[in-house]
C-alpha cells in the first residue's frame, strides 16, 4: 500500500510494504511502476537511433587560446574554464536546507612550448612583469595585468565553433619548466591563470 502523508498510517505501511530486505516500498514485481516504458527508437521524430550516429563531437587537439603578445601556436594544452558554486546551510531542527552560495570561476592551467624564436620565456615574462617587477618591487595596477582572453574550439575544416572570453584573467604561477642533459624533451613553460569570470558566447 502507499504511504499515506495526510493519515497516520506509517505502522501498517512499513509492515505490509515489499521490502526485498531493501527497506519499505523496494521493488519486488508488485509496487506501482509504469505499465510500459518508452521507446526511444520511436521517439517523436522517430530518428532517435539515426541522430546517434551522425552528430559531429568536439576534438581536444581542435583550438586556439588567444592571449595578447603570447603567440597563439606556442599554447600546446588550456584547461576550459570550470565554476564551483558555494553552499550555504539553512538549519531547521533536525534537517538542513540547502542554497547555494558565492560562485567562484576556478583557474585554468595552461602549457606553453618554450620557442627560441618568438621565445616564450620572455612573452610570458612580459606579462610577469606587469604584475610585479622584481628589479624595482614595484607592483603593478590590476588594469596593468589583468587581461581579457578568447578560447576558441575549431572545427575540422577550421570554423570557430565555440568561443569562451576569459575575463581579468592574470597569472597566479609559473614555471619556466626545467633542463636535463639525458632528456630529449623540448623545454614547456607551464602557467596558472586566475580570472573574475568567464562567458561562454556560443
Amino acid at each position: 500500500m502507499p504511504y499515506d502523508g495526510t493519515q497516520s498510517n506509517l505502522e501498517s505501511f512499513i509492515n505490509s510494504a515489499p521490502t526485498n530486505g531493501n527497506g519499505a516500498g523496494s521493488p519486488d514485481g508488485t509496487g506501482d511502476y509504469p505499465s510500459t516504458l518508452t521507446d526511444f527508437g520511436a521517439d517523436a521524430s522517430g530518428n532517435f537511433y539515426d541522430k546517434a550516429f551522425s552528430w559531429e563531437p568536439k576534438y581536444q587537439h581542435k583550438f586556439i587560446l588567444s592571449i595578447d603578445d603570447i603567440p597563439g601556436f606556442l599554447i600546446k594544452t588550456a584547461a576550459k574554464p570550470s565554476l564551483t558554486n558555494g553552499e550555504v546551510v539553512l538549519d531547521h531542527i533536525n534537517v538542513k536546507r540547502k542554497l547555494k552560495g558565492k560562485s567562484s570561476w576556478n583557474s585554468i592551467a595552461i602549457t606553453m612550448y618554450d620557442a627560441i624564436m618568438p621565445s616564450g620565456a620572455q612573452a610570458v615574462m612580459q606579462w610577469v612583469r606587469l604584475h610585479h617587477e622584481s628589479a624595482t618591487g614595484r607592483d603593478g595596477y590590476a588594469s596593468m595585468y589583468k587581461k581579457d582572453i578568447k578560447l576558441l574550439s575549431l572545427s575540422p575544416l577550421g570554423e570557430i565553433i565555440e568561443e569562451w572570453q576569459i575575463k581579468g584573467a592574470y597569472l597566479s604561477e609559473v614555471n619556466f619548466g626545467s633542463l636535463d642533459w639525458s632528456a630529449e624533451d623540448v623545454v614547456m613553460i607551464d602557467a596558472t591563470l586566475n580570472y573574475d569570470w568567464a562567458l561562454l558566447s556560443f
